[in-house]
């Protein structure tokens, strides 16, 4: 695997790093927090043309692959980015995979605000991770993936939780527009939630290097019996672990999205083992960085709360990280009731 990056690509990751250093600053990530939503940001990010960075130039896109968007997620991530970037960006590649142009060209101005219904189970009985704020969801029943309009009435306030994500339910009346119908459907469905598996991967590996950063920082500054407390092993080595697995989930996103990219058998097992290890590793790096501040670090004034908070949201918003696990083991070794019946069969039982 090639780990060098394009001129292009380079580009791409400084862009947005500028972007999100200047409007996703520690005091806009707060002052969104009670919509869940940061409205200029979303602008300024659909403005950029970012929502189509990775659909083919023919359809009104950048003509970028799956890595570019895997660099502006480790961005948003590293800033705390109050927007639904790895949804949106996901809808947009379903879209255009499908070639529903007319669904879309409007999408890709960031109006409406298009996201992916990601759980299982119909519509109306899933908490979306950009309910409060998305305009349309496109969700797959039984063997039809449906663009679904927001209905009259869905909240716009998101539901309580732990790291201020617009998470919102809504009561689905209408059925919706037909996109796909069949097998195809379902399979690019599939490819689009191994999608948000490696975007949300890689925002969490973009935030678990900040929240090292943060930790780090106040080590150097922080005394205690004369001296800074990243001087104790106590202090030091968890930092350095989480350096260590910041990095292995960084390369495990990148080889998912690259496998993915390429059609590889192994690509979907990839993406579910990169977003299960990067939301450990994110918990982690978060939880011992907050430690580091004693108990400073549960207060607003902090920002590592910010980071902690998160790091728990954006991984269970989209699935349960350890039953993410029996994801990565059906992938690889066939579906728990097959693999029973191999092994009962072979022990003369079957």
């Amino acid at each position: 695997m090639n780990l060098a990056l394009t001129e292009e690509q380079l580009s791409v990751r400084e862009a947005f790093a500028e972007l999100f250093q200047a409007e996703s600053t520690p005091a806009r990530v707060r002052a969104a927090e009670g919509a869940g939503f940061d409205e200029r940001l979303w602008r300024l990010y659909a403005a950029t043309g970012a929502l189509g960075i990775g659909v083919p130039p023919e359809l009104g896109g950048g003509g970028g692959g799956l890595l570019d968007l895997v660099l502006v997620a480790e961005e948003a991530g590293r800033h705390l980015a109050s927007i639904p970037f790895t949804e949106a960006a996901a809808a947009a590649r379903l879209l255009a995979r499908l070639g529903a142009s007319e669904l879309l060209e409007p999408a890709l101005t960031g109006r409406p605000i298009v996201t992916l219904a990601t759980g299982a189970g119909p519509l109306d009985q899933q908490l979306l991770s950009a309910g409060a704020i998305a305009d349309a969801a496109l969700s797959l029943r039984t063997d039809s993936l449906r663009y679904v309009t927001r209905p009259a009435g869905a909240p716009r306030s998101p539901a309580a939780n732990v790291g201020a994500l617009p998470l919102a339910r809504w009561a689905v009346t209408d059925p919706g527009v037909p996109v796909a119908d069949g097998t195809a459907a379902g399979a690019a469905f599939a490819v689009a939630l191994d999608e948000v598996r490696v975007l949300r991967a890689a925002a969490l590996t973009g935030l678990a290097a900040e929240a090292i950063a943060i930790g780090a920082r106040y080590a150097t500054t922080r005394q205690a019996f004369g001296q800074p407390i990243g001087a104790y092993q106590a202090v030091a080595h968890p930092l350095a672990d989480a350096v260590t697995a910041a990095d292995g989930a960084r390369l495990l996103a990148w080889k998912a999205c690259w496998a993915l990219e390429a059609g590889r058998g192994e690509g979907p097992e990839l993406a579910a083992m990169a977003f299960a290890f990067a939301a450990e590793t994110a918990s982690f790096a978060a939880a011992h960085s907050l430690h580091v501040h004693g108990g400073y670090g549960f207060t607003q004034e902090y920002d590592i709360q910010l980071y902690y908070r998160r790091a728990k949201a954006w991984a269970t918003s989209l699935a349960d990280p350890r039953r993410e696990l029996l994801t990565v083991a059906d992938r690889r070794f066939g579906p728990a009731a097959a693999a029973g019946a191999v092994s009962a069969m072979a022990a003369g039982t079957g």
